[in-house]
């Protein structure tokens, strides 16, 4: 029998979205949006759910403890301490 693959390998795939470009993300994949120009982003984002949920990464890895993350992510302090704290600003409709 084959192992499954749950798409958690280093595999990952970067889209450049430009104004009006529509995008699409499967069912349970990670993903993240990151805005990249210098004005506000404004996109829609809609889930086959009953409420809204966001979860920010970076918040639940400023509350781990610091030597954990450095040691797993194998990253060093300086770049922990660029690791935003606070969730950016997504307001639902």
């Amino acid at each position: 029998m084959q192992p499954r693959e749950y798409f958690c390998k280093s595999r990952w795939v970067r889209w450049d979205f430009r104004e009006g470009n529509v995008g699409y993300v499967k069912k349970s994949l990670l993903h993240y949006i990151e805005n990249t120009g210098d004005t506000d982003l404004v996109f829609l984002e809609m889930f086959k759910a009953d409420r809204f949920q966001d979860f920010s990464f970076s918040v639940w890895l400023a509350r781990m403890p610091p030597e954990l993350v450095m040691a797993y992510l194998h990253i060093d302090k300086a770049t922990l301490d660029a690791i935003p704290r606070e969730a950016p600003l997504i307001t639902p409709i």
